[in-house]
Parts: C-alpha cells; sequence; structure tokens
C-alpha cells in the first residue's frame, strides 16, 4: 500500500522536542494527519497544546510494509517515533 509520510514535531509535558512521522493511506489530508497526531499524543498523555498544525508536515509517499498497512486499515494511522519520544526508533 502506498502512504503519505507527515514529518511531525512536537513540545513534550517536560519542554524537549519529540520528532515523529505519521503515517496516512496516500490522499490523507494534512487536518487528519494532524488529527491523528493529535490522538497519538493523547494516547501517550502529552501535552497536545504542544503541536501545532504547521508542524505537520508532508514529507513523502512510500510503499510501507504488511504490518504498518495493519495498523493503518485498523487505525487510520501509525507513528514512527523518532527523537524525543517515548519509544524511539532507535531504542534497544
Amino acid at each position: 500500500m502506498q502512504i503519505d509520510v507527515y514529518d511531525s514535531y512536537a513540545q513534550s509535558r517536560k519542554g524537549h522536542i519529540m520528532h515523529f512521522d505519521v503515517f496516512v493511506e496516500k490522499g490523507t489530508s494534512k487536518d487528519k494527519a494532524f488529527e491523528y497526531g493529535c490522538l497519538w499524543l493523547k494516547e501517550i498523555d502529552e501535552n497536545v497544546d504542544g503541536f501545532e498544525q504547521s508542524r505537520c508536515n508532508y514529507c513523502h509517499t512510500e510503499l510501507s510494509n504488511p504490518d504498518v498497512n495493519d495498523l493503518i486499515h485498523k487505525n487510520g494511522y501509525y507513528i514512527l517515533q523518532m527523537e524525543g519520544c517515548p519509544k524511539p526508533i532507535n531504542s534497544k
């Protein structure tokens, strides 16, 4: 499945920047990607007020793997956690 990737940044409750990508089905609007970013922040009990729509921007379109496809079909989105997130991709 092709997905759109939205490069996103939010300020955490502790004041540091969280960098994450919102993966959505190709053609999903920026507004919807931002909404999904807000939902995820609420799920992890983070500061939704620290996330602005101007900090959630379309980056590129790519093919996703089957696990990500399943999660997007189930939830509408997938979050790839990077710098400053609770479970960044480089954590062990």
